[in-house]
């Protein structure tokens, strides 16, 4: 009898009056959130390789293997992302490095107002580069072991290219 008391009064409190507060929306999930700023910094670096090959013909050649492997670093990360969470602002396979870059609104700008937007310079990739490799460990610390040893990789890639971009003149 008391089980149909309480029943009968759950039923009444779903059909009351009372305003309900809305449900919280759920927070994102933060691989999600990591993985969504990790491509878009990737998106940035191949950008910056495509505008240096374009400011730098003469060494177009020289630094595309370097953007090959932040495209590949790209398509990586873009795999391990949730279906329906979007996957930036590049393409699955990243446009050829003479072709214009898209800027991707959540990466950071790379030039000031006064200067070309398309002048990027070996030093400045190197400075990129520098950048994202020393990140990597704290972008470690909150990311899945997966992710992790993925974000090992690629932030040793990164460092490497700031010595190899040292032997590239330009």
């Amino acid at each position: 009898m008391l089980g149909s008391a309480a029943a009968a009064g759950l039923a009444a409190a779903g059909c009351s009056s009372a305003p309900t507060k809305p449900a919280a929306p759920a927070s994102p999930d933060p691989q999600t959130v990591l993985l969504t700023s990790l491509i878009a910094g990737k998106e940035h670096l191949v950008s910056l390789y495509e505008r240096a090959a374009a400011a730098l013909p003469g060494r177009a050649a020289a630094l595309e293997p370097f953007r090959q492997r932040h495209a590949a670093h790209l398509q990586a990360l873009r795999a391990l992302l949730p279906a329906g969470s979007g996957t930036g602002t590049f393409p699955a396979s990243p446009a050829p490095p003479n072709a214009p870059a898209s800027a991707s609104p959540s990466a950071p700008p790379s030039v000031s107002p006064s200067e070309s937007p398309s002048a990027v310079s070996v030093g400045e990739l190197r400075d990129a580069e520098r950048r994202a490799a020393s990140a990597r460990p704290a972008q470690m610390a909150t990311a899945s072991p997966a992710l992790s040893q993925l974000l090992a990789s690629i932030g040793a890639c990164e460092a490497v290219h700031v010595v190899a971009l040292g032997r590239v003149r330009g």
